[in-house]
């Protein structure tokens, strides 16, 4: 009975979470969803008579999608996963598109017209090399013509039909890397030209249809090859050498190699640094970058080399396409005055442009860094031209007949931090909210939605009442309201560009391609990383803009030099730039703020010194002051190390710098490197608010949190069981959590998982944590919790004192004082594997928390805390029911109406941003990844609010029945007396 009784309530409970869920009209009005694909590095234009013209593109986003050319919308997509890069894509049958990823490991063949896919060939890799795919060109649709894929030192030939392997061979000699795949128009001969390790030229003739081998023959190169190479025709390559200063052309026609050589000063008639081949693909001609300079060049038929044009400062070649039999063009791209200059050449006729073209460009788009063609005839039988240009900002514009015909904003698929910046106020007197045109269209708005009110609206009415919903929301204006749904996320992408999407429709306000992290002379190599707060001004200085701060570095090393770059938050202008002489290993936003309200923050280079910014002797005051109360850890994953510091006084320096303070090392944790390494590290948001610290269980006792910013959450996992899933056996496998304390060093709790491994997503708010891991022994995901209570106020544990206020919390609470803390921890199975965890974030704290779960299938499951409390029990008592203590199970629930994203897949979700609204019942969660979503959940349902589909009206005709109610009711009631007194 006991049982029956705990499904029972739990049967009541999740049937009373259901409101999580929306009407079909409602979605859309509180949240937003758009898709994106990521910087295009590879395209094919599909532009056939019949069918809609179209252009496949593969990202570095791992994603394959088809887009009309017409407006660039998605026609479909794939997103491969982190782990399943694309390498090459082409176009076979007419009706292919042919896709080779994971190093020349998968093939896979998708249907043009809606992308389902047709086959799948898993191929066998032996070693890591450059992998190569070659689709016939003149692959009819009746004819199945062979793919070649290279890839771990074996060609495979594949049934571009059914993907099933022809035949395979493999090439057993040392060091031996296929640098180029030909097979002549028609020909039954594939010749294969790669390079050994010891700069040997081997050519291979073999039978394109048995992959017998006609014909083997190697020649040493003596001054060594570079191993870049290019194929300008069926038999004629174009190398560097080992010194790369010179050009060698290597004709492996009939079965001879001959090689010919250009010292690469003899082509520009100068010094040079830098020395690169570009893939121009122009039958017997090549371009190479030297320093800024682009050296066309021809191949003649002894093999010398002819230089045809130089050019100055071009942004980027593209490849060859055919126009007409033996002609063919190419485009080239130059930047000048915030115009993109694009001229069209062919190969017959270098020095004449067929085309050239001026367009202007949003100079926040940066340079172009790619392009790709496509040719089309005109009514007048002349051809025209349509470019596809990859822009420095990871936008893609599409360029036809001089204009920009349509843009993606594609650099917001791999966002790598986000931060909210607050609307500016509305003043009195001016308003942007749109008011109605006249009344007779505000009645008929409020009928509608009677209509809809009262169930009786037809589809059409359904629509235009969330069409009136969208336009009459006062959601997307430009200033602040009340309940703080209306902000700015500000976004830094990987391309080193800040952008702020409004919070209301997901659209762009302003955008910013920083300068100080762009690639220059002074910042090699620039590496956007973080987005901070910098200037927030109070309520008295309201006119003042805030301001955000960007952090980046020049170079992948860790002693590279960071960069720090401030931007208006309003307006995205660079308000200022400092190129550091230090490098960032880490930055730590400080509590404190100077006499402008700026935001002190330490950042922490190699050496573990720390450097205070703003750089103002006012700063500089303040931290002083506080200098004595700053903590901070670092982590050395390689030597599985955790590490506390703390400042001791000014840096030893040649040049006497005020700003920079040396640190100490006050304690390490060092893991046993044979059993542990460090797999997961999270830690409580710095502004996460806690309504209350104490709270009172069923048996009236009160327990405190134990509420601490310096808690540190560690998660270990044993060597072996550091791969993926099933990369050790459970015994093999062990998870350790830690609870740290990041002042004292001291370990608060510790708890081991048996036959556990990762991969590990945490949380921590509060007093609690909550981690994912693979229990490999069940074969199941798990979700583990554990809450922390301190103990050393027993003595204010009375709940009379504490409602009498009679209790004692003045004593000053320090990290150095022994801990007296009581920890509760349990388990339960988790169905899905999961990509991100974040836990909903209000502005006082008192609503009830939800674990917001990023799923596998790129969705947002929000999960009520109480599923995680580890004091369910099997049988809870009355009292603990009524407290809302769930009965005990052995897994947590998955309810289809908690998925916040609705129908919606975020793909590729990396992070879930929480932000806490102006009222208290709301949470505004922001995730992203390929794509980005928002929306605004209440994990307590709107108890502080109206919802925005009240129905005014439907109150205003009950208010107005019952007050005519009452007035006839009045009047028959005094008739009735009147009858009754003349009885």
């Amino acid at each position: 009975m006991a049982v029956r009784a705990s499904l029972f309530f739990l049967f009541l409970l999740l049937c009373s979470l259901l409101a999580a869920a929306l009407y079909e009209d409602q979605v859309g009005i509180a949240d937003w969803h758009q898709k994106y694909i990521g910087k295009t590095k590879q395209a094919v234009f599909h532009t056939q008579k019949a069918g809609r013209k179209r252009v496949v593109v593969a990202t570095e986003e791992n994603v394959i999608a088809s887009l009309d050319l017409r407006s660039g919308d998605i026609y479909w997509r794939h997103v491969l996963g982190k782990n399943d890069p694309v390498d090459q894509i082409g176009i076979a049958l007419g009706k292919y598109v042919v896709t080779l990823s994971s190093e020349g490991s998968v093939l896979r063949a998708w249907n043009l017209p809606d992308g389902q896919m047709s086959w799948e060939t898993s191929i066998e890799v032996l070693k890591p090399s450059k992998s190569l795919l070659y689709v016939p060109a003149n692959a009819g649709v009746e004819k199945d013509n062979l793919i070649l894929v290279y890839g771990g030192g074996c060609l495979h030939a594949i049934s571009s039909i059914d993907g099933e392997v022809a035949w395979k061979k493999e090439f057993s000699l040392e060091g031996f890397n296929i640098q180029g795949i030909s097979q002549p128009l028609g020909g039954s001969i594939i010749y294969i030209v790669g390079f050994t390790s010891n700069s040997q030229v081997v050519v291979n003739k073999v039978n394109a249809k048995t992959g017998e081998l006609l014909n083997h023959n190697s020649v040493a190169y003596p001054r060594g090859l570079s191993g870049e190479v290019l194929q300008v025709s069926s038999d004629l390559l174009v190398a560097l050498d080992a010194a790369r200063s010179s050009l060698v052309t290597i004709n492996f026609q009939a079965s001879d190699i001959s090689f010919h050589h250009m010292a690469i000063s003899n082509l520009v008639q100068e010094s040079f640094v830098t020395v690169s081949l570009l893939p121009l693909n122009v039958n017997g001609m090549f371009a190479a970058k030297v320093d800024s300079t682009l050296v066309l060049a021809r191949v003649k038929d002894t093999g010398e080399l002819e230089v045809t044009e130089k050019i100055n400062d071009p942004s980027c070649v593209s490849d060859a396409i055919l126009l007409t039999e033996g002609q063919e063009a190419f485009a080239m791209v130059q930047h000048a005055d915030n115009r993109i200059h694009l001229s069209i050449r062919v190969n017959n006729d270098i020095a004449t442009e067929v085309l050239k073209e001026s367009i202007s460009v949003d100079p926040q788009r940066g340079h172009a860094q790619k392009i790709f063609i496509n040719n089309y005839v005109r009514t007048d039988r002349s051809h025209g031209f349509r470019a596809l240009i990859v822009m420095e900002d990871h936008s893609l514009l599409l360029v036809q007949q001089g204009e920009i015909v349509w843009s993606r904003e594609d650099g917001l698929a791999s966002i790598v931090d986000s931060t909210v910046s607050e609307l500016p106020v509305e003043k009195v007197g001016v308003s942007v909210a749109k008011v109605e045109e006249n009344l007779l269209e505000w009645l008929k708005g409020h009928m509608l939605k009677l209509k809809g009110t009262l169930m009786l609206a037809s589809a059409e009415d359904v629509a235009t009442i969330q069409g009136m919903r969208l336009k009459n929301s006062e959601k997307n204006k430009m200033t602040r309201d009340h309940n703080g749904f209306r902000k700015l996320i500000i976004v830094l992408t990987k391309a080193g560009k800040v952008l702020a999407l409004h919070t209301g429709d997901g659209r762009v306000i302003w955008s910013v391609l920083l300068p100080s992290l762009r690639e220059s002379d002074v910042c090699d190599s620039p590496i956007a990383l973080n987005i901070y707060q910098w200037h927030v001004p109070h309520h008295h200085a309201m006119d003042e803009n805030p301001s955000l701060l960007i952090v980046g570095k020049c170079g992948q090393s860790s002693d590279a030099p960071g960069v720090l770059s401030v931007v208006d938050s309003y307006t995205g202008k660079e308000l200022n730039s400092i190129m550091l002489a230090h490098s960032i290993a880490q930055v730590i936003p400080l509590p404190f703020t100077d006499s402008n309200e700026q935001r002190l923050h330490l950042i922490i280079d190699r050496n573990s010194d720390g450097h205070l910014y703003p750089r103002t002797p006012d700063s500089i005051n303040v931290f002083l002051r506080e200098m004595s109360s700053i903590y901070w850890y670092s982590v050395d994953a390689e030597k599985s190390m955790i590490r506390g510091h703390a400042l001791k006084g000014k840096c030893n320096l040649d040049s006497a710098d005020e700003y920079c303070f040396s640190s100490k090392e006050l304690w390490s944790i060092i893991f046993p490197s044979e059993s542990e390494k460090i797999a997961k590290i999270a830690t409580r948001k710095m502004n996460e608010v806690v309504h209350t610290q104490a709270k009172v269980n069923v048996d009236h006792d009160v327990m405190y949190k134990y509420i601490s910013k310096n808690i540190v959450f560690a998660a270990t996992v044993s060597p072996k069981a550091s791969g993926e899933i099933g990369s050790a056996t459970p015994e093999e496998a062990s998870l350790v959590a830690y609870l740290i304390d990041a002042v004292t060093g001291r370990i608060l709790h510790r708890v081991t998982h048996q036959g556990a491994q990762g991969p590990i997503h945490a949380v921590v708010s509060e007093n609690w944590v909550v981690y994912h891991y693979f229990n490999l022994r069940a074969h199941r995901y798990e979700m583990s919790v554990i809450e922390i209570y301190d103990q050393s106020r027993a003595v204010n544990k009375d709940v009379w004192k504490l409602i009498l206020g009679k209790h004692n919390l003045t004593s000053p609470i320090t990290s150095y004082s022994k801990p007296e803390v009581v920890v509760k921890t349990q388990t339960y199975f988790f169905t899905h594997s999961v990509k991100a965890v974040a836990v909903t974030a209000t502005a006082k704290g008192i609503t009830s928390k939800q674990v917001l779960i990023g799923t596998i299938g790129d969705q947002v499951l929000a999960l009520d805390k109480r599923f995680l409390d580890p004091r369910r029990t099997l049988n809870p008592s009355q009292a603990e029911k009524e407290e809302g203590i769930i009965p005990l199970t052995d897994a947590l629930p998955i309810i289809p109406q908690s998925y916040i994203t609705h129908s919606h897949q975020v793909e590729g979700l990396r992070d879930i941003v929480t932000i806490p609204a102006k009222l208290e019942s709301t949470t505004l969660v922001f995730s992203y990844g390929v794509d980005l979503f928002f929306t605004r959940i209440a994990p307590s349902r709107t108890y502080d609010s109206l919802t925005e589909d009240f129905s005014y009206a439907l109150l205003l005709i009950t208010i107005i029945a019952l007050v005519a109610a009452i007035i006839v009711t009045w009047i028959l009631s005094e008739k009735k007396e009147l009858r009754e007194k003349w009885r």
